[in-house]
């Protein structure tokens, strides 16, 4: 049987970094692979050169430009695009996904959901450390010579017993959910994407934004960064907030208004863990580097050997299954497109 054109243009750094040896050499065994080994980007004008003689592309982290109509004119036989990485929008344009890949059936796999479990893992882990205030706690025994922190109560409403609030039913926002059901807690869960059946079904209470805010211990933002979530957290919801309160993003700054959750975080009556910020890095003067009760981490929540590994595999099941006229896990719903992150 004749095996598959795959072009595989990630570079060297991208494939160590996803794929384990041994998945990468079953590609390379099931599939006629030819590999990129500029370990360069490239342009739209090469993948356009090149793309007719394949019918798979696989794509990944800083490997590929935008995939334009030069590229989709230049083939007839290109069945599935492969991101070996999270989003896709930065790839593909509405009218990209509405002119040539939902008319000609072309499969787009992104492996976000195996990301979305170290980004899960973080955003559960990062609720403990901050609700517990553990950086403040270990500092003040390794830097002073006392023992327990005269500033920080040793009792608080924690993580079991506590009402949870998850804003966005994204694929982390879900994986979180699921972390959390075996707690004994409750889970209020915001998006307006979701019906109230299916957050029953999730484990969660669907109710609104600001309701979340009213009722929740502890918040954690899943939401993608759209126009529609510009700022969707300001000083409204953020006063909302019990004393106490956590905030966790693992999601995207922009969700939350910066000024209004600097001015809430200042006052000292929440505690706040951003994996990411809005702008990225925040500025050396940023008074959120400087506040005891707020912790930054460098937007690594996704990283890990756990969910890394697993996008070389489900990548390399993904072309399996699309080839052999299975449904792909790792799909993108086109009728969902402008949704996505």
């Amino acid at each position: 049987m004749t095996k598959r054109k795959i072009w595989y243009i990630p570079t060297a750094s991208h494939t160590t970094r996803v794929f384990t040896s041994e998945a990468y050499q079953q590609m390379l065994s099931e599939f006629a692979v030819t590999v990129n080994d500029t370990d360069e980007g490239l342009t739209t004008e090469q993948v356009a050169e090149r793309i007719a003689d394949y019918d798979g592309l696989i794509t990944g982290w800083g490997s590929a430009p935008p995939l334009t109509a030069e590229v989709f004119e230049a083939t007839d036989r290109l069945q599935i695009i492969a991101h070996s990485a999270g989003s896709v929008k930065w790839l593909l344009s509405p009218q990209i996904v509405e002119q040539y890949l939902i008319p000609r059936d072309i499969i787009t796999f992104s492996a976000a959901p195996a990301i979305a479990d170290n980004v899960a893992e973080a955003a559960v882990g990062m609720l403990i450390m901050t609700c517990r205030r553990w950086v403040d706690r270990i500092n003040y025994t390794a830097q002073t010579d006392g023992w327990r922190h005269p500033d920080i109560d040793v009792n608080g409403q924690f993580l079991l017993g506590s009402t949870v609030g998850v804003i966005g039913a994204s694929l982390v926002g879900r994986r979180v959910i699921e972390l959390l059901q075996p707690w004994n807690l409750t889970i209020l869960l915001y998006d307006p994407y979701v019906s109230d059946q299916e957050a029953e079904q999730l484990g969660a209470e669907k109710v609104g934004l600001n309701e979340l805010f009213r009722r929740s211990d502890h918040v954690t933002v899943h939401a993608p960064a759209t126009p529609e979530t510009e700022k969707m957290i300001g000083s409204e919801q953020l006063a909302l907030l019990r004393q106490r309160a956590t905030v966790v993003n693992t999601a995207r700054g922009s969700v939350i208004d910066e000024a209004a959750l600097i001015a809430e975080a200042q006052n000292g009556r929440i505690n706040v863990c951003l994996d990411v910020t809005d702008p990225e890095p925040p500025a050396a003067d940023s008074p959120l580097r400087k506040l005891d009760n707020v912790y930054l981490t460098p937007h690594v929540a996704g990283a890990g050997y756990y969910g890394y590994h697993n996008i070389g595999q489900m990548t390399l099941q993904a072309l399996r299954d699309c080839f052999a006229g299975r449904p792909v896990q790792g799909a993108v719903d086109y009728t969902h497109f402008s949704q996505l992150a």
